[in-house]
């Protein structure tokens, strides 16, 4: 009868990453009701593989050295605050980043620019934040997948992420409660190629597809919470979410994307406090009450066999389905 061996290895290939930060923060009162601040990160990345599974000859150690540092201001009177800020962010690729073969990954460089504003009371609470991201070598998403089902990323050399995003709730009575989010964005890659194999004539086909959306990057994000508290600390909550069309891979092609959805969920929890612990919360939560039919993500891969094939692949979510919880606060 067969099956695995005893201590069977299904590969030996040791990977090692150090990281060490410095990390510093300067707070000062400008003038009355002003503050700046600066943020100061050094970090320090160390990275050996050993190689993978599919390639046990690619050995790296690279070394990676960063300085991230953010700077703002903030004014606060009354109930409001006004803040703006900028940053600027390195980091690394991930391991799995580097498993290509073709091409190894670059450090994504990020510029940061963001202005909100916001209030909060007793009654209600609202906030709007603007943002731009400048990238240098983002790592998005292509579209495939490796032989393990894991996304893999490809560095693009300029790209940018900008928005807004709004918040806000109101106690309408001390028993009904209602918050809403939305962030509504525009992510684009500036003069994609994309890359396709050629199984006719061998190698690979580029096509160039100029400024295109970034792969799962959805343009809307919209989720609403209605809360019922008929008795103290008993709650009932209808939660609700919109998201808008994403794309599969960075070529804003309609035909390899993923349908906007809705969904509703519902909530009942009940909290006891001072009973040996501080917060004990039940919690029963039903998702998907409508039994919605919906993919939140995917993959595509296309190929060049007598005429281009495009190949979708899609994680359905479940239907209604439930869950129960319990929360211990110490």
């Amino acid at each position: 009868m067969g099956g695995i061996p005893n201590n069977y290895q299904w590969y030996n290939t040791d990977a090692f990453k150090t990281d060490v930060n410095a990390y510093a923060k300067y707070q000062v009162r400008l003038v009355e009701n002003l503050q700046g601040f600066a943020d100061l990160q050094y970090r320090r990345v160390l990275y050996y593989i050993g190689g993978f599974k599919n390639n046990p000859s690619l050995l790296l150690r690279n070394t990676y050295k960063f300085f991230n540092p953010k700077v703002g201001v903030a004014y606060t009177k009354n109930n409001y605050q006004i803040y703006a800020s900028y940053s600027q962010g390195k980091k690394e690729p991930n391991r799995d980043d580097f498993e290509s073969i073709s091409q190894q990954p670059r450090p994504e460089k990020l510029h940061d620019f963001e202005l909100g504003i916001e209030e909060k009371n007793r009654h209600y609470n609202w906030g709007v934040t603007a943002y731009y991201m400048k990238y240098k070598d983002q790592l998005v998403l292509t579209g495939k997948i490796n032989d393990v089902g894991n996304y893999t990323r490809t560095n693009v050399p300029n790209s940018y992420r900008m928005g807004i995003e709004l918040q806000g709730g109101i106690r309408i009575e001390p028993w009904l409660s209602i918050s809403a989010n939305a962030a509504f964005s525009r992510n684009r890659i500036e003069n994609f190629t994309e890359y396709y194999d050629d199984y006719d004539n061998g190698g690979q086909k580029a096509v160039s597809h100029g400024t295109t959306s970034i792969a799962l990057s959805p343009e809307a994000v919209v989720s609403g919470n209605v809360t019922f508290t008929p008795f103290s600390n008993f709650d009932i909550s209808l939660l609700s979410k919109y998201v808008s069309r994403q794309h599969l891979d960075n070529t804003s092609n309609k035909q390899r994307s993923l349908d906007p959805y809705y969904v509703k969920d519902a909530r009942i929890s009940y909290t006891l406090r001072n009973t040996g612990f501080k917060e004990t919360t039940f919690i029963v939560q039903v998702n998907n009450v409508y039994n919605k039919k919906y993919q939140p993500n995917g993959y595509t891969y296309s190929y060049q066999y007598g005429s281009l094939i495009t190949e979708n692949f899609y994680y359905p979510m479940a239907g209604t389905n439930f869950m129960v919880g319990l929360n211990v606060k110490l």
